[in-house]
């Protein structure tokens, strides 16, 4: 497979591109060593139904702007990119055609780290928001299941160095989460980029 080889998922209201070799192995490997030194890993405390938990990941917010970010009664502010970030945005965004201002990244420590069943609507993002997910390190199962057409669900799995890119009515149709899994996995790094003028 070709490097930046696209792969259309048959998804219906809904628009995503997989492309599971975005990055060379090599670089993949360095980038994915180097966020997780670098980031400013922090673990937020999350509100679903009432009731507030330990977010089951870690997070940071980075951004070439001052616009904070809200989701699930979280308010993030935002750290401006690093040189590495930078590098990596510039990739996606030669491919995406898309110019971001900023990164939503998440640390999975395990298979115990998850994101539950959302859609990345958050009125920051604008109306049919554009979203590119990076993955490095360990490979996990990425979900979708249509909002009211309950029979649409996919699986893919997010390889070390891929990119998966959502765009069009997907998150206004779709939902989609990173299940737990009691597979050992290891550390997994997820940069999803956005737009928020």
């Amino acid at each position: 497979m070709l490097f930046n080889e696209a792969i259309n998922l048959p998804l219906e209201d809904g628009e995503v591109i997989y492309y599971p070799e975005c990055f060379h192995p090599t670089e993949a490997n360095a980038y994915f060593k180097t966020l997780l030194k670098t980031i400013a890993w922090r673990q937020d405390s999350i509100t679903l139904f009432g009731k507030t938990h330990a977010q089951p990941r870690l997070t940071a917010l980075y951004a070439n702007n001052n616009k904070a970010y809200s989701y699930s009664n979280i308010t993030m502010q935002p750290t401006v990119f690093t040189k590495t970030l930078l590098q990596i945005k510039q990739h996606i965004e030669t491919i995406c055609h898309t110019h971001f201002t900023t990164c939503l990244a998440n640390l999975y420590r395990n298979g115990q780290d998850s994101n539950g069943w959302h859609a990345d609507n958050e009125k920051e993002l604008g109306k049919q928001p554009i979203i590119a997910s990076v993955s490095f390190g360990a490979s996990r199962s990425f979900h979708l299941k249509h909002k009211t057409k309950k029979e649409h669900r996919l699986k893919i799995n997010l390889e070390h160095g891929s990119l998966l890119l959502m765009k069009g009515a997907t998150q206004e149709n779709w939902l989609h989460q990173i299940p737990k899994t009691k597979k050992e996995v290891g550390e997994r790094i997820n940069l999803t980029f956005r737009i928020i003028a």
